[in-house]
């Protein structure tokens, strides 16, 4: 789960009363500021999707996104709460045959962000979204026959529940291309900023957070930085999504923001660098392989990521031990090369086989894991970090096959007509590289990234911002020469 850890504990009676005062007070404010600008919801989530805050608790500490869950609060409160009341008055007032002054002032006057109802009718979003309600349904009813239900009932509340609210919002902002932007501005800022930060560890050699990577660091011949992250994994994740859509903005924009764009991807490039983040820097690799290939066309693409394939087959087999790839040396082997995620991948599907059908449960993975390997806690639940093989040991054959077609239906539904639109091909080419990182990592439904890439993805797929062809540096020179040339129209 992309987040940044900040240290808290569970205060007394007293402090909590005040927490909930202040939160109170917190969400009104964001309300109030949410129906004078609707614009500012889906920027306030930009910026909260990353921060995370550790609450101790009972012996164990759970890491809650407590800013995203006020931004939540707050565009509930005063957006979606409000639209809801609106069409019920307009119900009851005159049903099936709306009138435009009944219930308040008009919908596209109150509401001028949201996306028209007649883009809606798109099948593919449509089915996207379908697949995404069963996907959250269908983990709710298999965590009744769950053994570890608490886990389940955890993952309900502060993750599938709340990041489907902030779906329902961001999926309605109208999205234009000023909005989409100004969200990418914030997420380099905060890229950068955290790549600052590695720097100064790798440095220091010494990290700020995470106790279980610093005591990593110390066995591993390298060293790995996690920035404000809890996890070197995360944060890499965190920057290949932003250097994505960075990426993009250098291939379809004007010529003067190249320099600048490859100086901030540098940056980033050597944040990712320093987290030794195998599975981040393959998700980048495809990212940019999405890009490359509507840039330059797939035939050229496909020549180039062969050639790219082989050429790192070839140093990885022949690489010195010395270069810490984990397949030679003392030790080496695909396990050591994958920091032991083949031998997780064989003991997952081990569970699988056992029940097949409908899994052990939803949030039981640890459990079993535990408990069939007799293994410790710490791997237990290093266990889970590849999301297919938890699926289908969790929730068996049956939330496998809801799992595979929302991943085919939200795909089919980002890259469907996309070529015509720069922002579209970014949310497609994020969203492939995160489903990628969660093959070789952890938490799908659980990262609000997830979330938040298939609404903007969605809104924009069945018409929240004005379809254009994506065009090439290039042809936006010839566009405004034309523009300024005598007699142009």
């Amino acid at each position: 789960m992309t987040a940044i850890v900040l240290a808290a504990k569970l205060p007394s009676a007293g402090a909590l009363a005040a927490i909930v005062a202040g939160a109170a007070i917190v969400i009104a404010a964001l309300a109030w500021l949410f129906r004078r600008d609707e614009q500012a919801f889906p920027l306030l989530v930009v910026l909260a999707l990353p921060f995370r805050v550790p609450i101790s608790a009972d012996g164990r500490t759970v890491n809650l996104l407590v800013p995203l869950y006020l931004v939540i609060a707050g565009g509930i409160v005063g957006l979606l709460l409000p639209r809801l009341f609106r069409r019920g008055e307009a119900q009851r007032s005159a049903p099936g045959a709306p009138a435009p002054g009944a219930g308040g002032p008009a919908p596209a006057a109150a509401a001028p962000q949201r996306v028209p109802a007649a883009a809606a009718a798109d099948p593919a979003v449509r089915w996207a979204q379908l697949a995404l309600l069963a996907a959250v349904v269908l983990y709710a009813l298999q965590a009744i026959y769950s053994d570890d239900r608490a886990k389940a009932a955890e993952n309900l509340a502060f993750f599938y529940i709340p990041f489907g609210l902030m779906f329902l919002l961001l999926r309605d902002v109208r999205w234009t291309r000023e909005l989409l932007l100004r969200c990418l501005g914030v997420m380099v800022v905060l890229a950068v900023l955290f790549a600052g930060v590695g720097f100064v560890e790798y440095a220091r050699k010494s990290l700020f957070l995470n106790p279980k990577v610093v005591a990593a660091n110390q066995y591993d011949n390298y060293f790995r930085v996690n920035s404000v992250f809890f996890d070197p994994s995360v944060y890499g994740r965190f920057l290949a999504l932003v250097m994505i859509a960075l990426t993009t903005a250098v291939l379809w924009g004007r010529r003067r923001a190249v320099l600048a764009g490859a100086a901030i991807l540098a940056w980033l490039l050597a944040g990712l660098v320093t987290s030794f983040s195998q599975s981040s820097i393959v998700a980048l690799l495809l990212g940019l392989a999405v890009l490359a290939a509507y840039r330059w066309g797939l035939r050229r693409t496909s020549l180039g990521v062969g050639a790219l394939v082989a050429l790192a087959g070839a140093v990885l087999l022949l690489a010195p031990a010395s270069w810490h790839f984990g397949l030679t040396g003392k030790g080496g082997s695909t396990s050591n090369a994958t920091s032991g995620r083949a031998s997780l991948i064989e003991g997952g599907l081990e569970l699988f086989g056992d029940r097949p059908l409908q899994g052990f449960g939803s949030g039981s993975f640890e459990k079993q894991y535990r408990a069939h390997s007799r293994t410790s806690q710490q791997n237990a639940t290093s266990a889970s970090h590849t999301i297919p093989i938890t699926v289908a040991a969790e929730q068996g054959l049956i939330g496998l096959v809801v799992y595979l077609v929302l991943i085919v239906t939200a795909l089919l539904a980002l890259f469907d007509r996309a070529g015509r639109s720069p922002p579209r091909i970014a949310i497609a080419a994020c969203f492939a590289a995160l489903v990628l990182h969660t093959w070789t990592y952890a938490d799908f439904l659980e990262d609000p990234f997830t979330w938040a890439l298939l609404a903007i993805g969605l809104a924009l797929a069945r018409g929240g911002v004005a379809q254009e062809r994506a065009v090439s540096p290039d042809e936006h020179v010839a566009r405004k020469r034309r523009a300024v040339a005598p007699g142009a129209a």
